[in-house]
């Protein structure tokens, strides 16, 4: 991104991202929304993210890898053994470009993220 001016859609900041980071954020992108298709897209913190019920998953292109943000330990937790070759931190699943993170893998944490998300606005309806 050039800082010149910030993205206000999904669609702009991937125009200033490069095209190989792009390729692999439009395919995870389309995973997502397929996971998803009633999310909404959205910037957020300088990122796409999409949204559900509060916000749901994230993604983002940073210089030498990119991101996948679950926005939930609990789910990074729950899914601990099947993002062991990932380089993970508290709430990011980084990835090569060129290795972008199986589709599976993405609509499992997803869905997951979706139950979450529904739960808690469910909880919070009921108070």
């Amino acid at each position: 991104m050039d800082g010149a001016k910030k993205p206000a859609t999904i669609d702009e900041y991937l125009e200033g991202v490069p095209q190989e980071m792009r390729n692999a954020l439009d395919k995870l992108r389309a995973v997502i929304r397929n996971a998803a298709p009633q999310a909404v897209e959205a910037i957020a913190w300088g990122m796409p993210m999409c949204k559900l019920k509060g916000n749901l998953v994230g993604f983002a292109a940073f210089k030498e890898h990119c991101s996948f943000f679950p926005m939930s330990t609990t789910v990074m937790e729950a899914f601990e053994n099947e993002l062991a070759s990932y380089d993970t931190s508290k709430g990011t699943i980084r990835f090569k470009p060129g290795k972008p993170l199986p589709a599976s893998l993405v609509k499992k944490l997803v869905k997951e993220r979706i139950k979450e998300n529904e739960a808690r606005a469910a909880a919070t309806k009921h108070r």
